[in-house]
């Protein structure tokens, strides 16, 4: 029962993480795009690659931290948001914000958690749908 409390608390505060990301630049998803272009103006990265990239982060964080959140294809979307971030990673070296990157190593070492350790994963929608399946 621990290990599925501890599971459980850290999907609630990385999926809240996630989710809170995304729903706070939604409402403002132009300025949020124009802000992320101006700070890669000056790297190697085109525009082309990282205007489309700017507009569906924030859609990619809201989802599937909402369905971590409530622990809906768990795993998927731990899946989903470590190559987002592995791809953040990348985006954070290319203009040197050596910072953001320990903030993002350590979303990806939650999700690892969480994709390793799927089996805990107790208090979930995932476990509703399994039963439901059975039952069929």
């Amino acid at each position: 029962m621990q290990n599925k409390t501890s599971y459980l608390i850290i999907r609630l505060a990385i999926g809240i993480s996630m989710f809170g990301h995304g729903l706070v630049r939604l409402p403002k998803l132009e300025t949020f795009s124009q802000g992320m272009l101006k700070s890669f103006e000056n790297s190697m990265l085109p525009e082309i690659i990282t205007l489309p990239f700017s507009y569906v982060l924030p859609i990619l964080e809201f989802t599937f931290g909402l369905f971590i959140t409530i622990g809906l294809f768990t795993k998927q979307s731990a899946i989903v948001l470590s190559g987002v971030l592995v791809s953040l990673i990348f985006g954070s070296t290319l203009i040197e914000s050596w910072g953001a990157i320990t903030a993002q190593l350590i979303h990806v070492a939650f999700f690892a958690y969480l994709i390793n350790n799927i089996h805990d994963n107790s208090f979930a929608a995932d476990r509703l749908i399994r039963k439901n399946k059975d039952i069929n």
